[in-house]
């Protein structure tokens, strides 16, 4: 994936943060990371619920500031409606804030590089992880 781009999702930088060699190796090896605002959240999120926010919130914002950050706006919200009514019309719905993230790799025509299974039922993304 040298000199790649890609769009990872929570679950691929809590293994980050959790020294997870492989998935590790793999964004390691990605030139351009682009990180929704929608994933952000969700980071910050699991900061404040750990027993050591600040510890988290510093490696967050560290991780953060070698990437570039994308912000959803009304195209991104249109995709997120054609998304969702896509998977409720095949009756597989996930997370909301997963049809988000989906989104904004759409819009962006990023790979979305994930652990979750679920978003194999999003016809319109590219995916590639573990």
């Amino acid at each position: 994936m040298t000199g790649s781009k890609c769009l990872p999702d929570t679950s691929v930088i809590i293994h980050t943060f959790r020294e997870n060699n492989v998935v590790s190796a793999q964004l390691d090896a990605v030139s351009e990371v682009y990180v929704p605002l929608t994933v952000i959240g969700e980071l910050f999120y699991g900061a404040y619920r750990s027993a050591e926010p600040v510890k988290h919130i510093n490696r967050m914002q560290l991780f953060i500031n070698n990437c570039i950050v994308l912000q959803p706006d009304s195209k991104t919200a249109d995709i997120y409606g054609s998304i969702k009514a896509a998977l409720m019309k095949k009756g597989k719905p996930i997370p909301e804030n997963d049809i988000w993230i989906a989104a904004i790799a759409q819009q962006y025509n990023l790979q979305l590089f994930t652990t979750d299974k679920h978003f194999a039922e999003v016809e319109s993304i590219a995916l590639f992880g573990t």
